[in-house]
This record gives C-alpha cells, sequence and structure tokens, in this order.
C-alpha cells in the first residue's frame, strides 16, 4: 500500500476544499466482504490531477461527474483523478471491501460463547480506506452522511444519533465538520444502556455475553462520564461540539480506545468479568476523561499534519489525569501517571527511536504511525504539567479556549497553538516550546549538598541536560514522635533549574527529595546521606506521589547501572508490605517481576530473586488476611503466582477453587494459575481442554492458547510457532496470547533454536499481514528473555540486512536497545 507523503498532502490541500460524504455499507452480503458505496462531493481550486485512497477487495464502478474511471487504473491503495477542472465535482465509487481481523479497517468478531457477530471500525491513521473511498489525510475536512444496512436483530452505532428505518437499513445523522480518520460505524446485536446528560443522549455497549459484566458497573460509568462531561464545560468555553455521546466496548481492540465523535470505541476487557482493583477502575475512568478530552483536542481542533500528534495525544493525556482528579473519587490518579505511564516516557525517551514530543520530520503516514508512544502520550503530558506549573492555570486555560474560538471545526499546527499561548501570558511560550518539545531525551538532576556556617546546609541542582525546570524541593526531618520510622514535611521548596544561586535549606534534612509533586519530566538521583536514609525510610514518606518520584528514581538507577537490581528488590522487600496505595504496589511489582528477576538478574541470580518476590507476595497476603484490602490481596495473590517456582501451592488453589482466605478463582485467576503450571510443567491439554469447556469466551480462548503455547514440549512450541508464524489466521489477540506464552525464562534451553528464526519470520509474516499484526509480532513475540549477545547480533543483522516494514523495524530497534540495556545491567 502507498503510504500518503506531507507533500502529497500539502499538494492535495492546496488544490482541494472537500465538502460532503454520503456513505452507504452494506454489511449482510456475507462473512470476508462487505459492500461500500461512496459518493464525495468536493471543489477543485484549478486544473490538476490528483487521486483518491481506497483499498478494496473488488472496484466494481467509479465515476467521476458522470464520467466512468477505468477500474484498472486503481494502483495498490491510488486511484487517479486525471484532468480536474476548477469548480465543484462529484465522485462516485461502488467497491466491495473485505473484513479485518487484526483491528485495522472493519473489524469483525465473532462471540465463542453465544455465537453472535460484531463488527466496528477502526479507521485511524489511514485505515479510512479499507471501508470506503477518502481523500484520506486530517485536513479535509468534511460532512458525513452514512446509511448502513445490518442484519435483522442488529443495532447501528455512529458518530451521530442513528435512526433505524426498518427492514435492517440504518440511518445516521449528518457530522459537522471531521477528519476522514474518525468516522466510526459498530454494528451488532449490542447490549445497550441509556441514559441523558445536559440535554444530550448518552449511552455505553457491549457484546450481549458481557452485559451480566456492564450493567452492575453501568451507574459508576455513567456517572465518570458524566462528572468529566461537567468539568470540561467549567473549563473550556466551547461547548461539547456533537449531538451524543456514546461509548461502546469492542472485542479485540488493539488500541485502550478510540476518540471517535460522538461514538468512542474502548477495549472491552474494560468491561471486567474478573476481580479487579480500585487503581483498574481508575484506570478505566481515566481512559473515558482522556477520550472525552479529544472531543476538543483532537476533533473540534484537529491537527493538520501527523507531526503534531501531541496536540492529540499529550493534551489528552495530561487533561484525563487532571479532570479526573478534579472531578471524581480519584483523587490519587498523579501517583499511577508517576509510577506506571511515566517510566513508559522515560524508557521511549533513552532509546534510538526517540523523537521529538512535536517532531519536524514527519514525512509520511508509515513514519507517524510509529510516533504513538511513551513520548507522544507520557512525556507530552508530563511536558504540560510543567508547562501549567510554570505559566500558571489560569493563562493555561485563556490559551486553550483562545485556541478552541480561532480553530474550531478545522486543523491547527504548533505554531497556532503556540500564538493561543502566547496570547494569554507575558511569558515567552515560544521560547519554552523550543526547549521542550522541538528536544529529545531525559534531563538529569542531582543534588549537591554543601554544609555552610554554623551547622546550616545550602543545596545546589546539578543539571544534566538542556532544558529550564521549575520543581518543588521536599525536606524531610524523622519523626521523633514515631522513634523515626516516618518522615514528616519540614518544608517545599520552589526552585527553578538552571539556579543561579545556591539555596539556604537551614540544618541537614534526613531526606532531600528532587521534583517532589513530580512537577517536571526528568530523572533525579539523591545525595550520599539521602539515599542511605531511603533504605531505612522510604515507606515512611507522608505522600504517595512523592513515595512515586522516590520509586521512580530507583528504578532509573538501575536501568542506568547505578543500582544493583537485588538492591531493587531489597527496597521493595522491605518497603512494600508497608505501603498503602495500590497503584505503586502494583508499579513496582510489575517492574520488579517483568524486567528485574526476568532480564537484569543473572540466571544463576534469579531463584533467589524470586524467591524474595514470592516472600514478598506472602507478606500482603498475611497482611490481608482480615479482608480490609481486598485489591492489595488480589495484586499479592496475582503476582504470587506469577513467580510461583514450584506448581504445589497454585496448583492446589485451583483444585480448591480458592485462596485460602479468598479471593475465589474467578476466570482471570484459574488461568493465570494454569499459564503458571504450564511454565513449570505441571498441566497438559486435557486440563487446558477442560478449563477452556469451564470458560468458553474470548478472554477463555485468549488464556487456553497462553497455556498451550507455554508448554514445556518440543511438539507445544512447534504448533505454537506454526500458528504464529505459518497460518495467518490468528487474530491480533490470539496472536498475542499464544506470544505471550511461547518464551519463558524457565525454557530457555527448549526454544533456543527459535531465536534465529524469529527474525526471518516476524520480517516475513509483517510483510504479509500488515501493521498491527507487526507490532503484535514485535511487542510480543519477540524473545526477549534471550539476553545475549547472539540474539543481539542476530537482531542487528536483521535490521541491516532484511528491511522490515516499518511497524516492525521500530518495535525492534526498541527491543535490541532494551536488550543491550539488560547485558549492561546484568555487567554492572
Amino acid at each position: 500500500m502507498s503510504v500518503l507523503t506531507r507533500d502529497e498532502a500539502q499538494t492535495r490541500a492546496k488544490l482541494l476544499d472537500v465538502h460532503r460524504y454520503t456513505i452507504a455499507l452494506d454489511l449482510t452480503t456475507g462473512d470476508e466482504t462487505f459492500a461500500s458505496q461512496t459518493v464525495i462531493r468536493f471543489t477543485a481550486r484549478t486544473e490538476a490531477d490528483t487521486f483518491v485512497e481506497l483499498k478494496p477487495a473488488e472496484l466494481r464502478e467509479a465515476t467521476l461527474d458522470g464520467r466512468p474511471l477505468d477500474p484498472g487504473t486503481l494502483e495498490e491503495n491510488r486511484l487517479p483523478l486525471e484532468g480536474l477542472t476548477a469548480g465543484e465535482h462529484e465522485l462516485r465509487i461502488d467497491a466491495v471491501m473485505r473484513y479485518s481481523r487484526t483491528g485495522e479497517g472493519m473489524h469483525r468478531f465473532t462471540d465463542p460463547t453465544d455465537g453472535e457477530t460484531y463488527v466496528y471500525t477502526q479507521l485511524f491513521l489511514d485505515d479510512v480506506q479499507r471501508v470506503f473511498a477518502a481523500f484520506d489525510q486530517p485536513d479535509l475536512k468534511a460532512v458525513f452522511d452514512l446509511t448502513v444496512t445490518a442484519p435483522e436483530g442488529w443495532s447501528v452505532l455512529a458518530n451521530g444519533i442513528t435512526e433505524h428505518l426498518g427492514d435492517g437499513h440504518w440511518k445516521a445523522a449528518t457530522t459537522p465538520l471531521i477528519s476522514t480518520y474518525l468516522v466510526a460505524v459498530a454494528a451488532g446485536p449490542w447490549h445497550s444502556v441509556r441514559t441523558e446528560h445536559r440535554g444530550l443522549p448518552f449511552g455505553i455497549h457491549c457484546r450481549r455475553s458481557l452485559a451480566p459484566h456492564l450493567d452492575p458497573d453501568a451507574d459508576e460509568l455513567f456517572e465518570i462520564t458524566k462528572q468529566c462531561f461537567d468539568r470540561y464545560h467549567e473549563k473550556f468555553e466551547e461547548p461539547y461540539p456533537f449531538d451524543s455521546y456514546d461509548q461502546a466496548f469492542v472485542p479485540e481492540f488493539n488500541a485502550g480506545a478510540m476518540e471517535n465523535p460522538g461514538l468512542v470505541t474502548f477495549r472491552d476487557e474494560f468491561v471486567y468479568r474478573s476481580a479487579v482493583t480500585d487503581t483498574e477502575r481508575q484506570t478505566r475512568a481515566m481512559v473515558i476523561a482522556h477520550e472525552m478530552a479529544h472531543m476538543w483536542f483532537g476533533d473540534l481542533v484537529t491537527l493538520r499534519w501527523w507531526d503534531d500528534i501531541w496536540l492529540n495525544e499529550s493534551f489528552a493525556e495530561y487533561m484525563g489525569y487532571q479532570t479526573l482528579t478534579e472531578a471524581t473519587r480519584f483523587t490519587d490518579t498523579w501517583v499511577d501517571f508517576g509510577v506506571v505511564r511515566k517510566g513508559w516516557g522515560y524508557d521511549a525517551d533513552q532509546r534510538p527511536s526517540t523523537h521529538p514530543v512535536a517532531p519536524e520530520a514527519v514525512d509520511d503516514t508509515a513514519a507517524a504511525l510509529l510516533n504513538f508512544d511513551g513520548i507522544s502520550y507520557a512525556k507530552g503530558a508530563s511536558a504540560l504539567r510543567q508547562l501549567v506549573t510554570w505559566l500558571g492555570e489560569k493563562d493555561f486555560l485563556a490559551g486553550i479556549n483562545t485556541h478552541f474560538a480561532r480553530h474550531k471545526f478545522a486543523n491547527a499546527a504548533l505554531a497556532d497553538f503556540i500564538d493561543s499561548l502566547a496570547s494569554a501570558t507575558e511569558r515567552d511560550v515560544h521560547a519554552w516550546a523550543d526547549a521542550w518539545l522541538r528536544t529529545t531525551g531525559v534531563d538529569t538532576l542531582r543534588p549537591v549538598v554543601t554544609r555552610g556556617e554554623e551547622g546550616t546546609y545550602t543545596l545546589q541542582v546539578e543539571h544534566k541536560g538542556s532544558r529550564p525546570h521549575r520543581i518543588a524541593v521536599g525536606l524531610y526531618d524523622q519523626d521523633v514522635a514515631d522513634e523515626g520510622r516516618h518522615l514528616v514535611l519540614r518544608e517545599r521548596l520552589d526552585l527553578d533549574v538552571p539556579q543561579n544561586t545556591p539555596q539556604p535549606i537551614g540544618k541537614r534534612p534526613t531526606l532531600l527529595v528532587l521534583n517532589d509533586g513530580d512537577l517536571t519530566y526528568a530523572k533525579v538521583r539523591f545525595d550520599t546521606d539521602s539515599f542511605k536514609a531511603l533504605t531505612e525510610t522510604l515507606s515512611g514518606l507522608p505522600s504517595p506521589l512523592t513515595r512515586a518520584v522516590v520509586w521512580n528514581a530507583l528504578r532509573d538507577a538501575v536501568r542506568d547501572g547505578e543500582l544493583a537490581p537485588t538492591a531493587y528488590l531489597d527496597a521493595a522487600r522491605a518497603h512494600l508490605p508497608h505501603e498503602t496505595d495500590l497503584a505503586l504496589v502494583q508499579g513496582v511489582l510489575a517492574f520488579a517481576a517483568t524486567y528485574v528477576t526476568d532480564r537484569y538478574v543473572t540466571p544463576e541470580q534469579r531463584p533467589a530473586a524470586l524467591t524474595t518476590l514470592s516472600s514478598l507476595c506472602r507478606d500482603l497476603i498475611r497482611r490481608t488476611e482480615d479482608g480490609d484490602n481486598p485489591g492489595l490481596r488480589l495484586i499479592a495473590v496475582r503476582h504470587c503466582i506469577d513467580v510461583a517456582a514450584h506448581p504445589d501451592t497454585i496448583a492446589a488453589w485451583l483444585a480448591d477453587g480458592t485462596v485460602p482466605g479468598g479471593p475465589e478463582l474467578d476466570p482471570e485467576l484459574r488461568w493465570r494459575v494454569l499459564a503458571r503450571l504450564a511454565v513449570l510443567g505441571a498441566t497438559d491439554e486435557t486440563a487446558i481442554a477442560a478449563e477452556l469447556e469451564r470458560d468458553p469466551s474470548a478472554t477463555g480462548q485468549e488464556g487456553a492458547a497462553r497455556c498451550r503455547a507455554a508448554l514445556p514440549t518440543e511438539e507445544a512450541k512447534a504448533r505454537a510457532w506454526e500458528a504464529m508464524f505459518t497460518r495467518d489466521d490468528l487474530s491480533n489477540y490470539l496472536f498475542t496470547a499464544t506470544a505471550q506464552g511461547f518464551w519463558q525464562p524457565e525454557q530457555t534451553d527448549l526454544v533456543r533454536q527459535y531465536v534465529p528464526r524469529y527474525y526471518e519470520d516476524a520480517v516475513a509474516l509483517a510483510a504479509r499481514r500488515g501493521p498491527a499484526i507487526a507490532v503484535a509480532a514485535g511487542r510480543s513475540a519477540f524473545p526477549d528473555y534471550a539476553i545475549d549477545e547472539d540474539n543481539l547480533r542476530l537482531g542487528e543483522a536483521c535490521l541491516r540486512d532484511a528491511d522490515p516494514i516499518p511497524a516492525l523495524r521500530r518495535k525492534l530497534v526498541d527491543q535490541l536497545d532494551d536488550l543491550a540495556r539488560a547485558l549492561r545491567v546484568r555487567q554492572a
């Protein structure tokens, strides 16, 4: 498929003014394809040639102003429109399109629980051409009229209110001006719950088989939605710009969610079939807030080209966390951001594939797709949080509202946004943008504490990097009333970095924390005395956000080879039993299990590392025996299963259907236990088949695929490899589940032969099946437990000689850099 270049988009935007799309989709023509008819009305400003994009199974007919076009001129995904004259035109396209099984275009899914079928669109970034013909670039906005013919018993959702005309015919209300990638359709026998808020219809929708799990959460989902909706109307002068607000939880979705105007689609794992923690509910609420922010940032005002994707994602990320904190019961959301999302940003920003928050060299859509990463989301949101700290929220919001007023239902670029902000403040926002949005990498801040006269001290911040920072510095002393087990905040200082003069801090604090409150984006280190104090007092810090800053600093120190991985485990062992914030417990355990025990410690150290984590989890389970903290107990049970070195205890849990003292094993925990037993060679195909019969859902199918791939036999590995890399019939979710089961640190010798095969087979697979599977192959199927020089050399040779498609190349670059880092950590 030909990708659209920025130069081509700019040329076409100068030529065309697109007015209206009239689209008719027929979803009753079979299981493999659907019919798509499109009428595009547009104006050409001058005589020229151009093209329209579509990727059909069959192009049946095309006419321009009534003149037939030769379907044979369609080359890859481009149909030439030659000899355009200045003035108005009408293009008609009649095509047959393929359903997708990879979450791209029009995805089709049949629920194994009840046999019901659902379809939905995911048209981001340039997949609209898999559904209907379009001038597929964000700055050619138009209005859309949509009709859908669907099987009897289905309902149809779209960007606007839909009306059933009878006999399976549905019509959606005409949209305002929106970009092509934001058009949305979801059709099937949906289970729907509806309400109204501020005069607008609100709805939530899911598969029928998930109705028993959605209904108990409907009140919570609507409450979060309404609270965020009202808070955005307090922040933004421009009212919500669409006629309804539907949220559909759809199967096998590639992202967390997608901000289609009036019809947000979410991965339906957010409809919880099993027990979850309050932090996981907070995450779901944050995604709701994030996607709603997009109704203004991205949908009302849309980027002109994909180099400004941060104008969508960074803003939605920042606004999602901030608004959730202000408007809902989830008041500590920045802790979760600090311990989970910022790590994602820091990691991405230290790889060779790093890029500025607002890059200048996004030459085509393939390159743009690679930038949906921790930089565009987490780093960008961190930069905005620093901007608000520096600018003040009043001026920040004034600039935002100016931006909406100037560019509503249109497109804008970085320069437009900076001009809007500059209109609301005397500060040099342009210089700030150059320093923060056009640069790469992570600054490092290190305290230098110097003793002065009469026992007083000063602080100087050693700054490695180029960005200005406004930070808070926390000075903490031991709580003498508590025999030193807890710390109290003596003072929090505001400090601009770089400093002009040393900062007086009075007497020497027990602990000094840079970036207290996590208001900037930088790695922080500790002076010698503070680091020593941390080993005894970390859990005694009064604020969970301060503790998140400290845990992030320890995480960075491990990754940079400055702190032994075993020292991180020791800190977790000492302090997590006293931790009260679930996001921190989950974040620290996740890093300890995924990176420390599985990658950073040597094979000889791994058994002891697993024993440390297992002992820690048992402590947490004992701590929660009274039932007062079920979320913490659930986290501990999950990780106790994942790090089990021997099968007896967890096998007994599975046989009994419960952990002694609770919880009972719900489907998620049962599959988790069975997967670990498979890794340990303590179960077999008979047990997996029996569990699948017990839970034949889509999630059960994934659990079975994960377990089968994890069995430690040559036959099981061969079958899993063939399913992933040869048959090409796995959906995106089943591919990922199979890949997750395949590579296991306990099975290094068994799968060693597949390490060199991976590179050749992944390159071929990505070329055949496209970007979504390429990302899954690079993320989940990569042999990341083969921490050795041979794997690194094989990967480097692949990048040099095999020419993988961009989506896979980017994943391989990142994985190989992580592999090289793991080797350095082991050597350190």
